[in-house]
């Protein structure tokens, strides 16, 4: 496998969680509890959504076709997105969704502090870039986390539930393939073994905090999206509602 075609797959990857979830947090806009968590997780919706057009303009320019980061975010099937299973997962209740925010946002930071060092002039000056949102996004889950697990019976409930529904889904986070191997030659992306490790000692730590606990999974982690495209029944759902008008009217210009 050439460079750039790694490039791309890795590109591809990371744009398409950027997307799926800033999809999956814009259902939250006008349906919050509160002012404050509405407007903060419309904020954190968009900021993915900002990245994803940067990371799938960049894979579009590597592909060479003439397409548009519009064409691989709107005119791509189910089965050509390779998202990780955790950010397609459906909202939930708040704390849910708080959860699923968690677990991504601290793995998200920390490969981008990993970006900071690569050799590559697109993914450092993206990670430059994207990590103080980043650094905000992970500020709010991980408070959210510790303010319901260590909250009322209920609220710990809640999130005690939310863990046990997701953790299953954090292992595919961390696999890696030929593109991996490829990039990390070059000195391009980092060994996500080593992340793994510290987002293990940091996600632990937090848990701990909101008097929570990690599940036994004996094992087990859901996989299938990453590598071949294999997605959860919530997927073509979310596809339909985010493709629905590019596709009806192929050729409008906004």
């Amino acid at each position: 496998m050439t460079e750039e075609k790694a490039l791309y797959n890795y590109l591809i990857r990371l744009g398409d969680n950027a997307l799926i979830l800033g999809q999956r947090l814009g259902e939250w806009c006008g349906h919050a509890h509160q002012l404050e968590s509405d407007i903060a997780l419309t904020n954190v919706a968009l900021d993915q959504i900002g990245q994803a057009r940067l990371l799938l303009s960049e894979a579009a320019n590597l592909q060479g076709e003439g397409k548009s980061e519009d064409h691989l975010a709107f005119h791509r099937d189910e089965q050509d997105f390779r998202n990780n299973l955790l950010v397609e997962m459906e909202n939930g209740d708040f704390g849910q969704t708080i959860t699923r925010q968690f677990l991504f946002d601290v793995y998200q930071y920390h490969l981008l502090k990993a970006f900071c060092k690569s050799e590559n002039d697109f993914l450092k000056a993206f990670a430059e870039k994207s990590i103080k949102e980043v650094t905000y996004h992970r500020s709010l889950s991980r408070d959210w986390m510790v303010r319901l697990g260590d909250g009322t019976e209920n609220s710990h409930q809640k999130m005690q539930d939310a863990i046990n529904l997701l953790w299953q889904y954090t292992g595919e986070l961390f696999e890696m393939d030929e593109s991996d191997e490829v990039l990390m030659e070059a000195g391009i992306v980092p060994d996500l073994s080593e992340i793994k490790s510290i987002w293990d000692k940091e996600v632990k730590t937090v848990i701990d905090e909101a008097t929570l606990a990690i599940p036994d999974t004996r094992g087990f982690m859901a996989t299938g999206a990453r590598k071949k495209g294999e997605h959860t029944e919530y997927m073509g759902y979310i596809l339909s509602e985010m493709q629905y008008l590019p596709r009806s009217m192929p050729d409008a210009k906004w």
